[in-house]
């Protein structure tokens, strides 16, 4: 029977081998500290974190997630340990800034069979960005748990610093340092879980905390969600120009002193170019199974106010049903090596059993139960995976233009849409155990983060086998897909393209762009091109935030172009001195939250040369590789998931149509 605690309380532990599983609805941290007899941590060594996930008898995620899961072994922590004391903490940058913002964390104890022994629901926090949530504490030869809920509201420093840990300051910093780093290559947030705790695939009408917005609500981090606008006298709606905050949309001071930016606030589900404010029809029903059988997928089964957005959370369902059914197996199978080697322990812990018979008939019976335990759990997942098949199966060809692949019938098909879409696919994400099922990747727009397409070798699963120009030809090509995807999935005159190119290595690779006719203006080459590129951008963003700062958006200069804006960086850093170096930062930090993105395609160890300086940037931005590699991760559980880009099959055409018709609307619309 799950004990369900409250602060103070503890409750005995049945269990040595456990898993303390966290759910916080936002990303945050988790971490451990073991404790001596007195509860002080004797050093760094005794605190497991991001940058150090593992030690004897704990293991915590390298990354920062809104669900955690902690191993925990207490029969192989060392004898001078007494106590492992849990830590939950915000992010140093980005999403929240208290744990007083976010829905309250909750922490349960399981068995690795996932049986709940204990949980917590740590209320009651306010300006505090660490806490200690649970400790373990071993009394009289048995273990307990305790509901602990301390906060610090000076955070992971301050907490540490409690403990009686010397090097508290650096430690926390090496541990948002590490944070940081695994951000980078992490897959944004889903939408958030709705109050029951289920996903919105699996729910009929929206519910508080779920993201039922259009695209348009899907600005810089914080943003106000955008109300109805008024229709025009002519009936239709009076839309903003692409890529411009608006006043009273969360676009101007007054407007963020009136209605503040709360996470976990109050969400208005109004749609911004809707007049009703009913809650969307439910998903279509599935059609009826065969006793005994499962229920046969449909494509849009989730909720949402638009086929479009349904499959939206529907492919993310999808997403996080395949992270967790792949975590529970391989938790199943880490058990059954574990359980194995534990009874070939007992079983020959006498040498007399060691050889003969006996020996031989223990280890026989040992390893029968261990595959016994992992044929069960790989029928269990087989199982998951297969309805996971079967709903990619009618999933996949009801995309629409923006989520489907490049060989989607539905391109053939295009033309120029009228309104920005929710999302874009920017690859596909599989793991190891099924490498044929394919989750696509989709990310909302507009873009929140810049894209690095990484054109260097290391890191990559099958780097080795390609030289360095045929990997920057592979990557030019991913740069110039996704660049095509986003330019098409804009209405017409919404979407610019800039190119900077200092040596004019890419331009075989750029064609298609360029003769199509959708750039701005021909890619720029050489130290002036570059400059005279980063500075009408960095120009255009001064001028916009001043307008929106000033509350006077409407008063821009006449010819600027307010719509979004994508620069594409190629051979970085080659032809940039330390200005423009210091540009191209200010682009990639300011930038999207105006409407102005950046898709750096550069070699990592190239950029390393001008050191520290750089750092920023490469966090900053979402790297992708143009060949399949291991880098990402999913925000529940971490599993290291490969990604492929969204290329173009080799002999389509589809490329040059899509853009074809894309410069063609452009000519019309101006």
């Amino acid at each position: 029977m799950t004990a369900e605690l409250v602060r103070g309380q503890n409750h005995p532990l049945s269990q040595a081998r456990l898993e303390i599983r966290i759910a916080a609805g936002t990303p945050i941290v988790a971490a451990a500290t073991l404790g001596d007899e007195h509860g002080q941590v004797r050093g760094v060594e005794w605190v497991v974190h991001p940058g150090a996930p593992t030690l004897p008898g704990l293991e915590v995620s390298r990354q920062a997630a809104a669900d955690h899961r902690l191993a925990v072994d207490l029969g192989a922590v060392p004898e001078a340990v007494h106590r492992v004391h849990v830590l939950l903490a915000l992010p140093a940058s980005g999403g929240p800034v208290r744990f007083g913002a976010v829905a309250a964390p909750f922490v349960a104890v399981t068995g690795l069979d996932g049986t709940e022994l204990a949980g917590y629901t740590i209320t009651g926090l306010d300006a505090e960005t660490a806490v200690v949530a649970l400790e373990l504490y071993r009394r009289q030869g048995a273990w307990k748990v305790r509901a602990v809920g301390q906060g610090y509201a000076g955070g992971l420093a301050e907490l540490l610093t409690d403990q009686g840990l010397p090097q508290a300051q650096q430690l926390a910093h090496d541990i948002h340092e590490a944070v940081a780093r695994g951000m980078a290559r992490a897959v944004p947030m889903p939408p958030p879980l709705t109050a029951d705790g289920d996903r919105p695939r699996q729910t009929t009408t929206p519910a508080p905390g779920a993201d039922q917005g259009s695209s348009a609500t899907q600005g810089a981090p914080g943003a106000v969600p955008l109300q109805p606008q008024p229709a025009s006298p002519s009936g239709t709606q009076s839309t903003p120009a692409a890529g411009m905050p608006q006043p009273g949309h969360g676009s101007g001071p007054a407007d963020s002193a009136a209605q503040p930016p709360t996470v976990g606030g109050p969400i208005d589900y109004s749609h911004p170019r809707r007049q009703n404010t009913a809650p969307p029809p439910p998903p279509p029903a599935a059609p009826p199974a065969l006793p005994g059988q499962p229920a046969r997928p449909v494509a849009g089964d989730a909720t949402g106010w638009s086929m479009e957005e349904r499959l939206y959370n529907q492919v993310w369902g999808m997403f996080e049903d395949l992270a967790r059914s792949t975590a529970a197996y391989r938790s199943a199978v880490d058990f059954a090596d574990s359980r194995m080697e534990k009874e070939l322990d007992a079983a020959l812990a006498d040498p007399r059993h060691r050889i003969g018979g006996q020996g031989d008939a223990a280890r026989e019976a040992a390893r029968a139960k261990h595959d016994q335990l992992v044929e069960q759990a790989r029928a269990a997942y087989d199982r998951d995976l297969d309805q996971l098949r079967a709903e990619s199966e009618v999933v996949e060809p009801a995309l629409p233009a923006a989520y489907a692949r490049w060989d989607n019938p539905v391109w053939h098909g295009y033309r120029v849409p009228f309104e920005v879409p929710m999302a874009v696919r920017l690859g596909d994400l599989h793991l190891p155990e099924c490498p044929e099922l394919r989750i696509p990747m989709l990310i909302r727009l507009p873009l929140e983060r810049g894209l690095w397409i990484d054109s260097g070798a290391a890191g990559s699963l099958d780097g080795s086998f390609l030289d360095s120009h045929e990997l920057h030809r592979l990557a030019m090509e991913t740069a110039v897909a996704l660049a095509a995807r986003l330019v098409a999935v804009h209405p017409a005159g919404d979407y610019t393209l800039h190119v900077i190119d200092p040596a004019g290595s890419g331009a075989q690779s750029l064609a298609p762009l360029v003769w199509s006719g959708v750039l701005a203006a021909p890619p720029a080459v050489g130290a002036a091109g570059v400059a005279d590129v980063l500075a009408r951008l960095t120009q255009r963003v001064d001028l916009v935030q001043m307008a929106v700062r000033g509350g006077a958006a409407d008063s821009l200069p006449p010819g600027l172009d307010t719509s979004e804006q994508l620069l594409i960086v190629n051979d970085f850093p080659h032809g940039f001195d330390d200005r423009a170096v210091t540009q191209l930062r200010y682009l990639a930090d300011e930038g999207p939250s105006v409407g102005v993105h950046l898709m750096m395609v550069a070699d990592r160890e190239d950029a390393s040369g001008y050191g520290p300086l750089l750092d920023p940037l490469w966090r900053s931005l979402m790297r992708l590789t143009p060949v399949p590699d291991d880098h990402l991760a999913d925000p529940w559980v971490g599993h290291a998931w490969t990604y492929e880009p969204a290329l173009v099959p080799p002999g389509s055409e589809v490329l040059p149509q899509v853009l074809n018709q894309v410069a063609e609307a452009r000519t019309k619309y101006t």
